[in-house]
């Protein structure tokens, strides 16, 4: 008898959808069909596989209006801004698709007399793309793209939370023209995931998760020599310095901090702004905050939707309330957010000062609606701060003085550095983290080369 999965809308609770899981016969089957059709979609010519690609992508965007949609409904993003994901796949996607031609050419040594010398990218077999909730087609196009461009397999996965996404895209290959068995989608319990990545049936598992089931696929990966790309999780920096352009700062920091809810890896977590601005940082960024609407994600009013699930809304609830306890100050009203109730998805933003690093709200990753602000009296103590973390997927610095921003990002320890941005993949630039945030690399032309081993060629031309 098949086991089901539900997916529990956070606006009212209901179940959305619900799937049955796959079996041991259906896994079987389209591990078998991926294996089958691996070689022929390898000496598929590249221009046809990006021509496959580019007409998913299409397709895609002829959706977006469901797809937001379902997302609004999945996870809780405001309808208003659920449509962007597409539209940021699509930039991705059109990336790598460009990219590949260069990204995959052989590369050709100097010339050496009687010799020819050159390194393959052959595709590695079958990629296991596991994709979570928060951002559910970006992560998974960052993979997925790459790996069917340098002419693998894939298995797609996606979050018992957003299983249709996993579906559409599914759906916008098999439209495109992509061959049977090239993408497959199945859903799974972590049990069956488990077994999948341990069975040595892939060899490459693209992962987007928690640090603590990062840890679960690569004990479930040991012994079997795969590839790995873990993104994990963040409590990403930013520092705001004394000569900073104030409103551009406030305006970025506040939406990288709370768009998604603040359900985002790369979200800004803490924030440490110079003392020479700090009062009217404080200011002008609770006076950005007050200013969302909290609601259900469906109303397109909403600017701020509610958390995934109840337990992640209480879990960030339970950091607040342990900051103020040690000495924080908080500085929004919850009344002021009236739909904000424990127990519930609903969670009013909140920002707060006079924390520090023996509060777990800023060290222990918050994934919700909160930002902690504090005061520092220069470079070498916001430095000192930034650095002092386990994770280090981006960290951001707000000023004027590039040269001196630049010299200081290069102190930082971190995946991604951003000077006056924030929270924003760049699909030409390598997305990598460092200490807990995972190991790996995605996008640019760097990330097919995780999806590729390289094969040399030695050619003596005379015996």
């Amino acid at each position: 008898m098949s086991q089901f999965q539900d997916t529990l809308s956070p606006i009212d609770g209901s179940v959305y959808v619900s799937r049955a899981l796959a079996d041991d016969a259906q896994i079987a089957r389209v591990l078998a069909e991926a294996r089958g059709a691996q070689r022929d979609w390898a000496a598929t010519p590249l221009a046809q596989r990006q021509a496959i690609c580019t007409g998913a992508v299409a397709y895609l965007l002829a959706q977006r209006e469901d797809i937001a949609l379902e997302l609004c409904w999945m996870m809780g993003r405001p309808l208003r801004y659920a449509a962007s994901e597409v539209a940021g796949l699509a930039e991705r996607a059109s990336y790598m698709i460009a990219a590949a031609p260069a990204a995959l050419a052989p590369l050709t040594l100097a010339a050496k007399p009687g010799f020819s010398r050159y390194i393959q990218h052959e595709p590695l077999g079958l990629v296991f793309v596991i994709a979570p909730w928060n951002y559910p087609y970006l992560t998974a196009i960052n993979s997925l793209v790459p790996a069917l461009l340098a002419g693998n397999c894939v298995l797609l996965k996606h979050s018992a939370q957003t299983p249709l996404c996993a579906e559409r895209l599914y759906a916008a290959f098999e439209a495109a023209g992509l061959p049977p068995g090239v993408l497959s989608y199945l859903h799974l319990n972590h049990e069956a995931t488990t077994k999948i990545i341990a069975s040595g049936a892939v060899n490459h598992v693209a992962f987007t998760g928690s640090v603590t089931a990062g840890a679960l696929v690569e004990r479930a990966a040991a012994g079997r020599f795969i590839g790995l790309g873990l993104e994990l999780g963040g409590k990403d920096p930013a520092y705001v310095r004394h000569d900073a352009e104030l409103d551009g700062a406030v305006a970025s920091v506040v939406d990288g901090a709370f768009f998604n809810s603040g359900q985002s890896c790369c979200a800004i977590e803490r924030v440490y702004v110079h003392a020479d601005i700090y009062d009217a940082f404080v200011a002008r960024a609770v006076a950005s905050v007050k200013a969302y609407r909290l609601g259900r994600s469906d109303d397109p009013q909403t600017t701020l939707g509610p958390l995934v699930n109840a337990a992640a809304a209480d879990f960030v609830r339970g950091q607040i309330q342990e900051a103020l306890a040690q000495g924080a100050v908080a500085h929004i009203d919850e009344a002021l957010f009236p739909l904000s109730r424990p127990g519930t998805p609903y969670l009013a933003p909140q920002l707060l000062t006079q924390v520090n690093h023996g509060m777990r709200l800023m060290t222990q990753e918050s994934f919700g609606p909160v930002v902690g602000i504090m005061k520092v009296a220069g470079d070498e103590e916001a430095l000192t701060l930034m650095n002092d973390s386990e994770f280090g997927l981006s960290a951001s610095i707000f000023t004027r003085d590039i040269v001196t921003g630049i010299a200081l990002g290069e102190r930082l320890e971190t995946g991604t550095f951003f000077i006056n941005r924030c929270d924003y993949l760049d699909p030409g630039l390598a997305w990598t983290g460092v200490k807990q945030s995972g190991r790996g690399c995605s996008l640019s032309e760097l990330g097919f080369g995780y999806l590729t081993r390289p094969k040399s060629f030695h050619i003596k031309h005379q015996c």
